[in-house]
């Protein structure tokens, strides 16, 4: 048999599993099923990351009310401070403890105890103002304290002379004693009101001066 009238064999036909010839009644329902999945996912995605940013909002607030919190008790209680040490502060400030110091003050304080005593002369010398060392727990609160050293000599009566020097010194200003020394007059001929003791001291005048504030480094930029 020639090729030309050979005839050709039948395909067989293909067999579709069950499960893919029934897709088809199924499938708009399989699409909306994958599409239900997805929004699924999605929103509870969108859920998830609203909440995260909600726990993180209400975070940060509740730290913002709380530093508002602070603020305000530290205003209060500065408040209550101020009216509580105000009369104080102005006692102090008045007494020339805190502020600049004056020595003229100081000066003018001897000459009108030394008239309204009656006391015998006295003579003083200042030394410059220096700094005073405190103790590391000590807190002046932005102050810093300064004293100045004077020399003070007087010739008295009595000893009684000297303490009511000092005590009325110390009414009207701050001081600390370091040291004072007495010592018998020279004799000569006996009077009334001839000096019969003589005293030497060293006070330290105090003085608490406001700090200076921190300077700010400036950076040099080339022009």
């Amino acid at each position: 048999m020639s090729p030309a009238n050979r005839k050709p064999k039948p395909r067989r036909a293909t067999t579709l599993p069950y499960w893919l010839r029934e897709f088809a009644l199924i499938r708009l329902q399989a699409i909306a099923f994958v599409l239900t999945v997805a929004l699924a996912i999605g929103a509870v995605s969108a859920s998830r990351w609203y909440w995260h940013q909600a726990r993180d909002f209400q975070a940060w607030a509740q730290q913002k009310r709380n530093a508002a919190r602070d603020r305000l008790f530290n205003a209060e209680t500065e408040k209550r401070e101020i009216r509580l040490y105000q009369p104080q502060y102005a006692a102090l400030r008045e007494r020339g403890l805190i502020g600049q110091e004056n020595r003229l003050d100081w000066v003018d304080a001897i000459r009108q105890i030394q008239e309204q005593r009656k006391l015998m002369p006295v003579s003083y010398e200042l030394e410059p103002q220096q700094p005073v060392r405190m103790d590391a727990g000590m807190e002046l609160g932005g102050y810093r304290l300064h004293g100045s050293r004077m020399h003070l000599h007087m010739d008295l009566l009595h000893e009684g002379d000297l303490f009511v020097l000092l005590d009325d010194l110390r009414q009207r200003s701050f001081y600390s004693a370091q040291e004072c020394s007495i010592k018998r007059a020279a004799s000569g001929l006996p009077t009334p009101l001839a000096p019969t003791l003589s005293a030497d001291c060293t006070l330290n005048w105090l003085t608490l001066t406001p700090a200076p504030a921190p300077r700010i480094a400036q950076q040099w930029r080339p022009q």
